[in-house]
C-alpha cells in the first residue's frame, strides 16, 4: 500500500516560488536535416503550424515570457526563454513542439532551469546609506540625503524586474552559466558576508557603465541545475555583449571567484522568422 503523501501548506501551490518571483527555463533545439528530407510537405507545413503556434508570446496556453532567437554557431539552431509561476506550463511548451510533426526532426541540446530572486547582495535602502557613507559621503547631507532618496524610489522597480521581469527591446541576446568557485585560497563561500558585499558592489559598479546598451536577469539554478547561476544578458548591439563580459572580468569577484559555463548568443525573433532562417518549409 502506498503511503499518502504529506498534506501542503494551507493556500500554498508547491510549484510556485515562495519568494514572489517565477521559474526560468532556457531550452535550445537543433533541427536533424536527415530526418527532414524524409518528411513530406505537408508534415512539414503542419508541424510549422504548430510550433508557430506553441510558440507565440500571446497564445492562449503561453506561459507569462516567451522569447525566441535564432543562436549562432553550432551549438543551436533556435533557443527559447521561459517564464512562468508554473514550471509545468512552461515545459508544456517543449512538449508541445516535440509532439508536433516537426518533432522527430527536433534535437533539444542545452538546457538551464532557474528561478528568479532578488540578490541577498541587493542592498536595502540603510545598507546603501551606510555604503555611501563608506565612499566618502557625509550621513545626512544634503547629497547624502537625494542619493538614498533616488535609490529608495527605484528600488522597487528594479527589484520587481528581478523577480517578474519584462524582456528588454534589444535584439541581441546571449545567455551563460556560472559558478562561484569552492577552491582552498579562493572559496567564496568561506568569506564573510561583508567582503563579499564589498566585491559583488564593484561588479555592479562595472555594469552600471553600460546603462542604455544591455540589460541583465540572473536566475538561480542552486538545487535546480548543474550550475549555480544563469546570467541573460540583452544588448542594442552584439558588440556591446562582448565589451561589458570582458570588462567585467577584471572585476575581482569574476577574476578570482567565477567559473563560466558554455555561452550561447542569438538573436531574439518570432517563431515565424526562425523557422524561416532555419530554412524549414516555406516563408509565410
Amino acid at each position: 500500500m502506498s503511503r499518502p503523501m504529506p498534506a501542503a501548506a494551507p493556500n500554498v501551490d508547491p510549484l510556485h516560488p515562495a519568494g514572489g518571483g517565477w521559474h526560468c527555463s532556457h531550452l535550445y533545439y537543433s533541427f536533424d536535416r536527415g530526418v527532414l528530407a524524409g518528411l513530406s510537405a505537408d508534415q512539414v507545413a503542419a508541424g510549422r503550424a504548430e510550433i508557430v503556434a506553441a510558440l507565440d508570446p500571446e497564445g492562449p496556453a503561453a506561459p507569462t515570457r516567451l522569447q525566441t532567437s535564432i543562436v549562432s554557431g553550432h551549438k543551436a539552431d533556435f533557443g527559447l526563454m521561459l517564464m512562468d509561476n508554473d514550471p509545468l506550463k512552461m515545459d508544456a511548451v517543449h512538449q508541445r513542439i516535440m509532439a508536433s510533426p516537426l518533432g522527430v526532426a527536433l534535437r533539444p541540446g542545452y538546457s538551464f532551469v532557474s528561478i528568479t530572486e532578488i540578490s541577498e547582495y541587493v542592498p536595502s535602502t540603510e545598507e546603501y546609506g551606510q555604503r555611501l557613507v563608506a565612499e566618502g559621503e557625509t550621513k545626512d547631507s544634503p547629497s547624502w540625503q537625494a542619493k538614498v532618496k533616488a535609490y529608495q524610489g527605484r528600488l522597487g522597480a528594479m527589484n520587481r524586474q528581478r523577480l517578474t521581469p519584462e524582456f528588454p527591446p534589444y535584439r541581441a541576446t546571449c545567455f551563460y552559466p556560472m559558478n562561484k568557485k569552492r577552491k582552498t585560497g579562493e572559496n567564496w563561500f568561506t568569506m564573510p558576508k561583508s567582503e563579499r558585499n564589498r566585491l559583488m558592489s564593484e561588479h555592479a559598479r562595472s555594469g552600471m557603465a553600460f546603462a542604455g546598451k544591455v540589460s541583465q536577469l540572473i536566475t538561480v539554478g542552486l538545487g535546480l541545475d548543474d550550475w549555480e547561476w544563469g546570467v541573460t544578458l540583452w544588448a542594442a548591439n552584439p558588440e556591446y555583449l562582448k565589451d561589458i563580459v570582458y570588462q567585467m572580468r577584471f572585476d575581482e569577484a569574476s577574476a578570482r571567484y567565477a567559473e563560466f559555463g558554455p555561452f550561447l548568443v542569438g538573436y531574439v525573433t518570432s517563431a515565424t522568422d526562425m523557422l524561416y532562417h532555419c530554412r524549414i518549409g516555406e516563408a509565410s
